[in-house]
C-alpha cells in the first residue's frame, strides 16, 4: 500500500479555513469600501503572464530569484505574476485610444513570488494594487499618498501608528550622476540601497565603495521633496517625513518614491509603498503615459492591524439556522421552507442526512450555527417552529413568518 499524501500545503503559501478567509474578506473590504469612495474602479486580470513583461523592467532580483516561470507547451516561457504594475501597463497600453484618462483603477488579488517564507514574506499572498494614470507629477502624487494614509485611517489607525517616508527616484538619479556614476551604476548603486536595511552599515560601505567614492546621498536636493511634505501637511497627513534612502525595488519607478512604517516597536517594518512610473506603458509603444500608484499587501497589513488593535472583525459566513428534519420525507418541504427564509436574506443549513435530531443538535453545535428548529409534517399544517438558542437551550415557539426578522438580528 503506498504512503498517503501529506495534508501540508506548499511551503509558504496558506490555506484559508472558512473562518480565516472570513477575515481576510473583512480586511480587504474596509480597504474596497475606501477605494470605491476616492471614485477608483476595480479590475483584474489572469495570473499568466509572459515572461519577458516582467524582464523588460522589474527589479532583477525579483526576475532571477523569486518568479515561477516555465514554458509551457506551446514552448511559450510564462510567469506566474509577482505583481500588479506591468499587468496593468498591458492592458492600459492595448486601449489607451479607448479609455478616459486619467484612470483611477485599482485590483485586489494573489501574487507569487519565491521567497524564503519568514514574518511578513509569504510566497503567495494577496495584495491591494491602486494607481492613477494619465497624470503627470503634481496633484496625483498628493492624491496617491492621501489614499495611502486614508486606507489606514479607516481601519483606525492614526498618525502616530505610521509614518510615510518620501523620496524621489530623479532625484536620487542626478545625485547618483553628480557623485560621477554612469547608467549601469546607477542602476547597481541603487539595488544596493534597496537592500541597505537588511545589511549591517559595516556590509553596505564595502559594497558601496566599490560603486562610488562619493556618497549619493549626501548630494541629494531635498527642497523639492520638502516642500511636497509641506504641501501634504495642508491637506491632512502630518506624518510624511523625507528618507533619501528610500529608492523601492523596481526599476520602473521614474519619479517619487514612498514607503509606509510601523511606528510601534513590536513590528518595526515597511508596510507597503509605491511611486511614480511614467515610461512603463511606453513599452509596449506609444507616447508615455505617466502613473502613480502603490500597493498593499495582505501580510504586512494584517501585522500592523494586530499589532495595534485593529483587526476588523470578521463578516457573516456561519449559517444563522439549522433546519433539521425529523425524517428523511422531511427533506423536501425543509428545503422549500429553508428557500423561503434566504429570500429574505436568511443563511439556512438543512439537514440531508437519515440521523436523529439529537445528532442533528449536535452537529449544528460543532459547526457554530447559533440556531435549530425542526421542520416536518407538524411544521408544516401548524405554520409554526420551535426555535432553540444552542448557546443556552432557550427554546421560543414563532410562528413561520416571524423567523426572518428573528435572523435578521442575527449577525
Amino acid at each position: 500500500m503506498s504512503e498517503p499524501l501529506s495534508t501540508d500545503s506548499y511551503k509558504g503559501v496558506r490555506d484559508f479555513y472558512p473562518a480565516d478567509w472570513a477575515r481576510m474578506l473583512a480586511m480587504f473590504s474596509r480597504i474596497r469600501v475606501t477605494l470605491l469612495a476616492w471614485g477608483y474602479e476595480e479590475y483584474n486580470a489572469s495570473p499568466l503572464e509572459r515572461a519577458e513583461l516582467y524582464e523588460a523592467k522589474t527589479s532583477e532580483e525579483i526576475v532571477n530569484e523569486q518568479t515561477y516561470t516555465f514554458t509551457d507547451r506551446g514552448d511559450r516561457r510564462v510567469t506566474i505574476r509577482p505583481e500588479m504594475t506591468p499587468t496593468l501597463a498591458r492592458m492600459v497600453a492595448g486601449k489607451r485610444r479607448e479609455l478616459a484618462f486619467p484612470l483611477r483603477w485599482f485590483s485586489i488579488g494573489n501574487r507569487f513570488r519565491y521567497e524564503r517564507p519568514q514574518k511578513g514574506r509569504l510566497r503567495e499572498f494577496y495584495q491591494a494594487d491602486i494607481d492613477l494614470v494619465g497624470l503627470p507629477k503634481g496633484e496625483a502624487d498628493i492624491e496617491i499618498i492621501l489614499l495611502a494614509s486614508a486606507i489606514l485611517k479607516a481601519f483606525g489607525a492614526k498618525e502616530n501608528d505610521f509614518v510615510i517616508r518620501v523620496n524621489s527616484r530623479a532625484l536620487l538619479n542626478s545625485a547618483c550622476a553628480e557623485a560621477g556614476l554612469k547608467s549601469d551604476d546607477i542602476k547597481q548603486y541603487l539595488r544596493l540601497l534597496d537592500k541597505k536595511s537588511k545589511m549591517t552599515p559595516e556590509a553596505f560601505d564595502v559594497a558601496s565603495s566599490t560603486i562610488t567614492v562619493k556618497d549619493p546621498l549626501t548630494l541629494i536636493d531635498a527642497k523639492p521633496l520638502e516642500m511636497f511634505i509641506a504641501e501634504l501637511k495642508k491637506r491632512g497627513v502630518g506624518n510624511a517625513v523625507f528618507d533619501s534612502g528610500i529608492t523601492r525595488g523596481f526599476d520602473y519607478y521614474t519619479g517619487i518614491v514612498f514607503e509606509v512604517y510601523d511606528t510601534n516597536l513590536a513590528n518595526p517594518r515597511a508596510l507597503f509603498g509605491g511611486g511614480r512610473y511614467d515610461e512603463l506603458v511606453a513599452l509596449f509603444g506609444g507616447e508615455p503615459i505617466p502613473a502613480v500608484g502603490f500597493a498593499l499587501g495582505d501580510v504586512t497589513l494584517a501585522d500592523f492591524l494586530e499589532t495595534h488593535g485593529l483587526a476588523p472583525a470578521a463578516g457573516a459566513s456561519i449559517p444563522q439556522l439549522y433546519v433539521g428534519t425529523p425524517s428523511e420525507s422531511d427533506i423536501p418541504s425543509a428545503q422549500s421552507f429553508a428557500d423561503t427564509l434566504r429570500k429574505e436574506g436568511g443563511r439556512v443549513f438543512v439537514n440531508l442526512t437519515a440521523r436523529a435530531l439529537g445528532d442533528q443538535i449536535k452537529d449544528a453545535v460543532k459547526r457554530g450555527i447559533p440556531y435549530f428548529v425542526a421542520y416536518g409534517a407538524n411544521e408544516v399544517v401548524n405554520k409554526s417552529v420551535r426555535m432553540k438558542t444552542l448557546a443556552t437551550g432557550e427554546e421560543v415557539v414563532l410562528p413561520v413568518s416571524d423567523l426572518p426578522m428573528r435572523l435578521r438580528s442575527v449577525i
